[in-house]
């Protein structure tokens, strides 16, 4: 008969793990643990009126260190420096919505996948842009800075007469494309439905065209990236998340910020 740790047992050992992780990555206090985040790409991390973090990876980044008591410390910066502030030990570990390219793992290692990706061309109701560049030849696109739908939309469209416009946040792009500057954009679908077209400034665009695959540049999931090496933050996060997701923790959350669509940056 196979044996099984106890609940109790389990988030002792998730504890010790995250506790060492931390404290061999240099933090400050060894009971607590550093997540990296963009927060301007609701519903994925984004900030209250009040100033307070919230969105699907803070909360999933949370319960990570409520289930092993230590203390959540968050890191904010633009998306195109997250990589660097990981290497700098600014934080242990970058929970923003995070797509696990080629390149990307070149520079650092990956956690499990935490929910699949939905990328969608954002454009004007009856403009019958479609994805591909054929069809947006001439157009502007907006992409945000650093983000995989950037290096997608440079390497596939930008030789084809495609204007590829990147911005370093995407309410940036929103606001262009509200004002005629740009005549769409590339992001993550269910970021487009709730951080866009739910609100008034969106309600002449739609997501245009089909879902863009394209796993070798933009991957096909969400995951947290850790330093090059950094073995035991990686495992202890894979263990806090496969305990998250046999709970239903994390398909609670899902549900709760993205319904039935889910995508990554």
């Amino acid at each position: 008969m196979k044996h099984f740790k106890s609940p109790s047992r389990r988030l002792a050992a998730l504890a010790a793990a995250l506790l060492c992780a931390a404290a061999a990555s240099g933090g400050a206090h060894a009971a607590t643990l550093r997540f990296g985040t963009d927060p301007s790409y609701p519903p994925y991390e984004y900030k209250l009126p009040n100033g307070q973090l919230a969105g699907l990876d803070i909360d999933i980044g949370n319960a990570i260190c409520a289930a092993a008591s230590v203390k959540c410390v968050w890191v904010e910066s633009s998306f195109d420096g997250l990589i660097a502030g990981l290497q700098s030990r600014k934080f242990d570990a970058i929970n923003s919505s995070l797509a696990p390219t080629a390149a990307r793992r070149a520079v650092m290692d990956f956690t499990q996948p935490v929910y699949p990706a939905d990328i969608r061309l954002v454009a004007a109701r009856g403009s019958h842009l479609t994805p591909d560049a054929a069809a947006l030849a001439g157009k502007r696109v907006g992409v945000l800075q650093g983000s995989t739908q950037a290096a997608f939309a440079k390497a596939n469209w930008a030789t084809h007469g495609v204007q590829v416009q990147e911005y370093q946040d995407q309410d940036s792009i929103y606001a262009d494309l509200a004002n005629g500057r740009l005549d769409a954009t590339v992001v993550v679908g269910s970021a487009a439905r709730l951080g866009f077209l739910a609100k008034p400034q969106g309600a002449g665009f739609e997501l245009a065209g089909p879902r863009i695959d394209d796993p070798a540049i933009m991957g096909a999931s969400s995951v947290m990236g850790v330093r090059k090496g950094d073995d035991r933050t990686r495992q202890a996060l894979d263990a806090a998340l496969a305990r998250l997701k046999q709970d239903g923790t994390i398909a609670r959350l899902e549900k709760r910020y993205l319904g039935d669509v889910q995508a990554t940056k």
